[in-house]
């Protein structure tokens, strides 16, 4: 219209193509948003469903193999995000080097629950009072070691509160058996974290 004739897309990349590459240009025209689109587009559904669902099933074992090894060995790259972290392996390490008397709890009920068998009324008496007596030093000795490990954690990392459930993890943790700890222990009974 009025004389201006309209150049088509040859011209523009024939004038570009000759005027050369201008420094801090992106020196290409901008591609259609269409084209784009097109090409990032992926199914949400993958149509072969059998294919989906095998290569989920690997990268989930292979996943869980490699949170497996980080459990025995303590590597913290592989941890669950529950066990990650500086103050969680502080509290894994100082529960580890500690005596508790949580961690005799299992195997004392054990013994407890063939002495229940017993049909004398002193013994169930006995029993009674022997469950409920332990139970009570266990839980003064968990809340001992956590008033510990929380002066400390405030201490080393400077902490203006501990993280949320680090209590919880300290208790659980303590009234496990040593071996079946996961993560494993990295560290020898009395070598106290420092």
């Amino acid at each position: 219209m009025f004389g201006i004739k309209k150049k088509s897309l040859k011209d523009e990349r024939a004038s570009t193509a000759a005027q050369g590459a201008r420094p801090g240009a992106k020196n290409r025209p901008t591609p259609k948003r269409r084209d784009q689109e097109a090409a990032n587009k992926r199914p949400l559904v993958v149509t072969d469903r059998k294919v989906a669902k095998n290569t989920d099933r690997v990268k989930r074992r292979e996943a869980m193999a490699k949170q497996r090894v980080a459990m025995q060995t303590g590597d913290e790259s592989g941890l669950p995000l529950r066990d990650k972290g500086p103050e969680r392996r502080y509290i894994r390490d100082y529960v580890d080097a500690r005596w508790s008397v949580g961690e005799v709890m299992l195997p004392f009920m054990l013994i407890v629950l063939l002495l229940s068998l017993v049909p004398a009324v002193a013994a169930k008496f006995g029993v009674f009072i022997l469950v409920y007596g332990l139970l009570i030093v266990a839980v003064v000795d968990a809340l001992i070691m956590w008033r510990k490990i929380k002066k400390a954690l405030i201490e080393k990392f400077g902490l203006g509160t501990v993280p949320r459930g680090a209590a919880t993890y300290a208790v659980m943790r303590t009234f496990q058996l040593r071996p079946t700890r996961m993560p494993k222990p990295q560290v020898k009974r009395g070598a106290f974290p420092s």
